[in-house]
């Protein structure tokens, strides 16, 4: 864990330009300054969104997941009905912002070098230079790690897993508390199940067994099955974290 061994970073780029990351003491009771110092900045983020009525989700994955391409496929289903904006976590390249670039949304890309997760003043830097709109969306990618990022909150209003069902079935039980974390579950690239050897039902008990609030939906990047559920997710929530009307 982050809070254990220390990995974040002090120096991160943004959209190609350095930016300075206070960790505040690092060297000392790390995990609790790590924390505690992440809170602080998660609680401004929130207090943003709140203020301009974004509604910020950190979709969270190991790496092949098809976190981005089910991501790309959001943003261009949605663009018409929904302002939107997305910041990007990795630690290197400025791939997966340039692909979110493509389907006409704005995008940041944060390259977090040795860190393998974002933390929320990262997430601030990326805010401040995104200038997301009121009433918007705002999704987080965050580096593909299924560990680390359940510890730090970003101010989101809700962690989404996204769990490809090449990957096993037994992930949650190995990684519990991303799974424990997260509100809902994107169970990806459902139309290669015809082509593997994944059971499906096993692999929402393991979810249930770690988070039995978890909402699980089934979907498909390529195919378009179960994204009609996930968009109307994003929609109830929406509302739900704006407190609108509208709500059925």
């Amino acid at each position: 864990m982050c809070v254990d061994c220390g990995c974040g970073v002090d120096e991160i780029s943004i959209d190609g330009r350095r930016a300075v990351v206070d960790h505040h003491s690092r060297k000392v009771s790390i995990g609790i300054d790590l924390l505690a110092k992440n809170n602080e900045f998660a609680v401004s983020n929130r207090e943003l969104f709140s203020q301009k009525n974004i509604f910020a989700l950190n979709l969270v994955s190991s790496p092949g997941s098809g976190k981005t391409s089910l991501l790309s496929r959001t943003l261009t289903d949605l663009k018409t009905s929904l302002s939107m904006a997305v910041i990007e976590g990795d630690q290197q390249t400025a791939n997966d912002a340039e692909r979110i670039r493509a389907t006409g949304v704005s995008a940041v890309q944060i390259n977090t070098g040795k860190g393998c997760h974002l933390d929320a003043h990262m997430v601030g830097h990326g805010v401040e230079k995104l200038s997301p709109e009121s009433d918007s969306v705002l999704f987080i990618e965050n580096v593909g790690n299924l560990v680390c990022p359940a510890e730090f909150d970003l101010g989101e209003a809700h962690k989404v897993v996204v769990l490809s069902v090449t990957e096993g079935e037994d992930k949650p039980i190995k990684y519990p508390e991303m799974f424990y974390a997260a509100d809902v579950m994107l169970l990806n690239k459902i139309d290669l199940l015809p082509y593997l050897d994944f059971d499906v039902e096993q692999c929402i008990a393991y979810a249930k067994q770690v988070n039995p609030k978890i909402e699980i939906i089934q979907v498909s990047a390529t195919s378009g099955e179960g994204l009609r559920d996930w968009y109307g997710w994003i929609n109830q929530h929406r509302l739900i974290a704006n407190n609108e009307p509208g709500l059925t």
